[in-house]
């Protein structure tokens, strides 16, 4: 659906040959730039980078563990500290290894991988922000612009008019009250586009920080493809957030579930003896949960606590993003109403009132005043039109662009 009006476009473009000259930029293009050149979302991205080197440890068995020592070493006597004379004393090395599970390990990495997964969503956030923080300022930028066509277009007709108003004064067909209200007139249209230039030059500026560059001009934005309901909600980066925080919180509970079982550790060992054979020794380490109810399950328990206040955070989230996306679909389909109604209702009768007022002057039934009066009405409802058009695009990019997609992703 257009949301602009082309009939001011083209009578201002006319009036304005160096936008033609000009190189457009368009929004999609804009929006790639931003994304390119976001910090935040580099940011995003060295989080992703770091959580996956991590989690390329998380199923690995802990490093084993070198053992050095001297057993029996006599502490008194003739033979006190000699590692040699003293059949009893033995010089040792060995190793030792912590072993984990499968299912351990497993888990382990399932968290580790949920991490990833959340990082990830960061980024895609972090894209869609900035995404959508450009379009916004586009839009401004954009429409700006085209109120200042209108303003362009105004101050073009009340110059023509004082200049009517001036040879009616010499030809004493007019009045001097007549001039001078004409020209206060053309003061007011004058400032006023001084104001919109000034409106313009600060919405450029701030588009200027999203893409890096200072656009000479900008193309129309196309009409916005609006997500359903569920797929607002399900990709609304807050919920998309949470979901990862729920989805880690559930397999860190896993993590703690399993660390109810201990962890063995085997190890190997080899002794050497003056004057005797040498000795290896095989064992095994078992730690004896001897209080699960207080320590094991009481962690356990911890974590799965932290599961439920995921979940009813999740739950709010995706009740808040339902309601926002709601309330912008309203505004956007009762923005589009007023818009088809205001150009059924005021836009066309303002352009006929212009054409019928300018055809009876033409043919000397009607006088200037009501050709003036009617250009001056079909630009002022123009306006309104345009406002009305920029709030509707900056509603319909909020729906379109909020949610994380599968574009964003890359």
């Amino acid at each position: 659906m257009p949301i602009f009006c082309p009939r001011a476009v083209a009578l201002a473009v006319a009036l304005l040959p160096s936008f033609a000259s000009a190189t457009p930029l368009s929004l999609d293009t804009a929006l790639q730039m931003a994304v390119q050149r976001s910090e935040a979302t580099r940011a995003a991205r060295a989080g992703v980078l770091s959580t996956a080197e991590a989690s390329q440890a998380a199923a690995q068995l802990p490093d084993p563990t070198l053992r050095i020592g001297v057993d029996n070493l006599p502490v008194t006597g003739p033979d006190r500290l000699h590692t040699t004379r003293d059949s009893m004393t033995m010089k040792r090395i060995g190793i030792s290894q912590e072993w984990l599970s499968a299912d351990k390990r497993a888990a382990r990495q399932a968290a580790a991988d949920a991490a990833v997964s959340r990082e990830t969503v960061q980024v895609q956030a972090a894209a869609a922000e900035t995404r959508l923080q450009t379009a916004l300022m586009y839009l401004d930028a954009f429409f700006a612009g085209e109120a200042l066509k209108l303003a362009t277009l105004n101050a073009r007709h009340a110059e023509e008019e004082l200049q009517a108003l001036h040879a009616r004064l010499s030809s004493a067909a007019g009045s001097s009250q007549d001039v001078l209200t004409r020209a206060g007139a053309q003061g007011i249209t004058d400032d006023e586009s001084a104001d919109i230039q000034q409106q313009q030059n600060a919405a450029l500026v701030a588009l200027q920080r999203w893409i890096g560059v200072s656009p000479e001009a900008l193309l129309p934005p196309g009409p916005m493809t609006l997500p359903s309901e569920e797929a607002y909600v399900v990709g609304h980066p807050t919920v998309a957030s949470l979901q990862r925080d729920l989805d880690v919180a559930q397999q860190l509970a896993t993590v703690t579930a399993a660390n109810r079982k201990p962890n063995w550790t085997w190890e190997l060992a080899y002794s050497q003896r003056t004057g005797y054979s040498d000795m290896a020794s095989v064992g095994v380490s078992i730690p004896l949960p001897v209080a699960p109810g207080a320590r094991q399950d009481r962690d356990t328990a911890a974590r799965l606590a932290l599961v439920d206040k995921a979940e009813a955070t999740l739950a709010e989230a995706s009740r808040v993003a339902i309601a926002e996306y709601r309330t912008l679909r309203s505004d956007a389909d009762r923005l589009q109403q007023r818009i088809d109604r205001y150009r059924t209702g005021v836009i066309n009768p303002a352009t006929q009132r212009t054409a019928a007022a300018t055809a009876a002057y033409r043919s000397n039934q009607g006088n200037l005043t009501a050709v003036f009066e009617s250009r001056h009405a079909e630009v002022e409802v123009q306006g309104k039109l345009l406002a009305l058009q920029r709030n509707l695009a900056k509603t319909q990019m909020q729906l379109a662009l909020r949610p994380l997609t599968a574009e964003v992703a890359r």
